[in-house]
Parts: C-alpha cells; structure tokens; sequence
C-alpha cells in the first residue's frame, strides 16, 4: 500500500511519537511499552486512532524494541513474536476502521547491542533477531516494515535483509543526531545510499528522531542532494526536551512543526511526520501544513534557521560520540 501512495504523487504524513505519548497515557519510567500490547490494547489503539483523527496516512505500531535482545533483560524475549504480532493487529484495527488508505508500518528499532568489529553481534545473528520481530509484525498484518533510529547501516542493512527474505517491503531511517553525522559517524548522503547493493531497495530513506526538527531537515537537503531519486522520509522531534521534576516536555510547538512539515518538502522529502515530543496535536498541525503547501524554493541552512532555530549540532567533519535515544523517549 505505501508504494501505491507513493506512486499517487502527493505528500504524505506520518504518524508522532509511541513512548511519549505512551508515557502521557500511565506508560511509568523503565517501563516496557511493547508490554502494553497486551495489557492495555485500548491505550495503543486509541494514540493511532488520535495519530488518524489528526490526518496521518501512516502510522507506526508500538514494536521498536520488540526485539529477542531487547525484550531478553526484562525476562521476554519468548514474547518477541506475540508482542511484535499484537502490536501489529492493534495498528491494523485501526486502520482498517478509518475509512481511507492508511499504512500500517511496523516499527524495527536498534536491537541495543553494537555489530562486529566494534561488538559481538555478528551480521547474520543481528539479522536472525530482525527476523524473528519481523516475523510477528507481518502475522499481525503490517503492511510494511519500518526500520527506523539506525546508527550504523550495518544494522539497518541487517534488519533490510530480515525484510527482504520475509518478501515485506521496507523503509529506513536513521538519527544524525552527532554533528550532522549518526552516533557512528555515517553522514546522511551515505546513508541513502547504503542499500545500493541489496536484492531489493528500501520504498523510502530517510532521517528521524535527532536533535531537532532544523538539524533534520539539514540532514534531509544533504540526503536529497546526493540522492534526488530517493523517496526521502523526515521524521523531526518535535524540538529540545526539557526535564522539570519527573516531566519531560519538548520545545516544539505545533505551530512550529507546522512550518517544518512544509520546509521538509522543499528540502525533498515526500514523507513528513513527527518522532520524539510530537502529540496528535503536533500532526494535526503538520497536516494543516502539507494540505496548504506551495512549494517554495529549495531552502539553504540560512533559511532553514530563519524558520525553525538554529541548529543544535552543524555538521562538522567528524563529531563525537553520543548516546542513542532511549525507547522511553520517543
């Protein structure tokens, strides 16, 4: 289905944040959300069923860590399938119910351990751990899989791999939240590129989570630039958290993820939505944004800037090391 939406021409809205907004319905710190698959469906189905309301055409199961080495230190990893395959029919339900085409994207995060040569996770075992996740996610009913905050391709080459032996059609997102660059040093451009060399390419490439929604729509010019063919996918947090006691608020309003939804696609993307910090309200407002679009020329980084604050983290030849979102937070 998302390759048929493609093919159609027009811009396309994805869904906002799974952790936060769980965490805004009981979700407690440390808690793991894929569990609420099974404890309280009503919950996951009713953030889609907002995600829907506020004009998403895609929306992503509650799976991103629904992987045997995530699920393993909480004494789950036997669940793996069953909690990957409910996420799924929760999405599903949903979607099925709206009325018009929605995709069900089921959500491949990290697996949480690093590849050879830097770890011990070697590429096919990473791939057998894709695989079994993927394997519940298609039982469920998604209609494709969303491989989504890579660090290293070589894990999202792994997970692309999972997919294409299960004959699912894919996407790819990574986090370019370290100078321009992922944590692991790859730069946006050789990202969208990495899949050149696999049986079947990824539906749509692209940049999510990260420091914020101007850093990300830098990323996705650097990503467009070098790959003017590719389908490109921004998924913006929705600004800067910031902690007050036990709360975490992001900075972005919806006003403001109004005005990058329309910057994203003059930058090349044709997939605009929302990841950590993002509520229905933020979507709804990011909808209001695309439905008014005109396009505009291609924005340089003054102009990026001039919209929406100045970059977090610019790009510079190499960054340092930084630590990998947390499922809790988005």
């Amino acid at each position: 289905m998302l390759a048929k939406l493609i093919a159609e021409g027009r811009p396309l809205l994805a869904d906002g944040a799974t952790g936060t907004n769980l965490i805004a319905a009981g979700l407690a710190a440390g808690e793991c959300a894929e569990t609420w698959n099974e404890t309280h469906g009503d919950r996951v189905r009713g953030l889609h069923q907002s995600f829907v309301d506020a004009g998403a055409d895609i929306i992503l199961t509650n799976s991103f860590g629904a992987n045997r080495r995530h699920l393993r230190s909480r004494g789950l990893a036997e669940r793996t399938r069953t909690l990957s395959r409910l996420a799924a029919e929760h999405a599903r339900s949903v979607a099925d119910r709206a009325g018009r085409p929605v995709v069900v994207a089921g959500s491949v995060g990290p697996i949480g351990e690093m590849l050879a040569p830097l770890g011990t996770l070697s590429g096919d075992e990473a791939t057998a751990i894709f695989a079994e996740q993927i394997d519940g996610l298609l039982g469920g009913g998604v209609d494709v899989i969303w491989i989504e905050t890579m660090s290293a391709p070589e894990e999202a080459l792994a997970a692309a791999r999972a997919a294409i032996a299960a004959g699912a059609p894919y996407a790819a997102t990574a986090s370019f939240d370290t100078a321009g660059r992922t944590m692991m040093g790859t730069a946006p451009e050789d990202f969208a590129g990495a899949f050149a060399d696999l049986a079947r390419p990824p539906l749509a490439v692209g940049a999510n989570c990260g420091v914020g929604a101007a850093d990300l729509v830098a990323s996705v010019l650097a990503m467009t630039e070098a790959h003017p063919e590719a389908v490109v996918i921004a998924k913006a947090n929705a600004g800067l958290p910031q902690r007050s006691g036990d709360h975490v608020h992001y900075s972005g309003s919806p006003e403001l993820m109004e005005r990058y939804a329309g910057l994203a696609l003059d930058a090349g993307a044709r997939i605009v939505g929302g990841c950590c910090g993002n509520t229905p309200a933020h979507i709804a407002a990011m909808r209001r944004g695309l439905d008014r679009y005109r396009r505009g020329p291609r924005p340089d980084l003054a102009a990026i800037e001039a919209a929406l604050g100045k970059l977090v983290a610019p790009r510079s030849a190499k960054g340092p090391g930084r630590r990998r979102r947390s499922r809790d937070e988005g």
